[in-house]
C-alpha cells in the first residue's frame, strides 16, 4: 500500500495547475471516524488540523496550507483536533 503524502504550503503554481479552486469542498467538526479510501483522493486544506491514522500504520499529522493524497483501498481512522475545510478530488 502506497504511504499518505502531506506537502506542506505548496506552491501557489502547483495548486493552480491542479484546478484546486475549482474543487469541491468538504467540512466537518471535531470528530472521530473510520474511513476507507475507494479511489485515490487528492486534497488540500483550508482550515483545520486532522491526524490520520492508516490501519497498521503511524498517524500521519496534517491541516491547513497542505496538499494531501490518499492511496485508493486504504482503511484508516481520521481523528479531527480543528474543524476542517478541504477542497478535494477523487480518481
Amino acid at each position: 500500500m502506497e504511504p499518505i503524502t502531506v506537502i506542506k504550503d505548496p506552491a501557489a503554481a502547483q495548486l493552480e495547475k491542479l484546478g484546486v479552486k475549482t474543487w469541491p469542498t468538504w467540512s466537518k467538526e471535531v470528530s472521530e471516524f473510520p474511513w476507507t479510501y475507494d479511489g485515490r483522493e487528492t486534497c488540500y486544506f483550508l482550515e483545520g488540523e486532522v491526524v490520520v491514522t492508516p490501519r497498521g500504520g503511524s498517524p500521519v499529522a496534517m491541516g491547513k496550507g497542505d496538499l494531501v493524497t490518499f492511496p485508493a483501498g486504504m482503511s484508516c481512522t481520521w481523528k479531527i483536533l480543528q474543524p476542517v475545510r478541504k477542497h478535494y478530488r477523487l480518481e
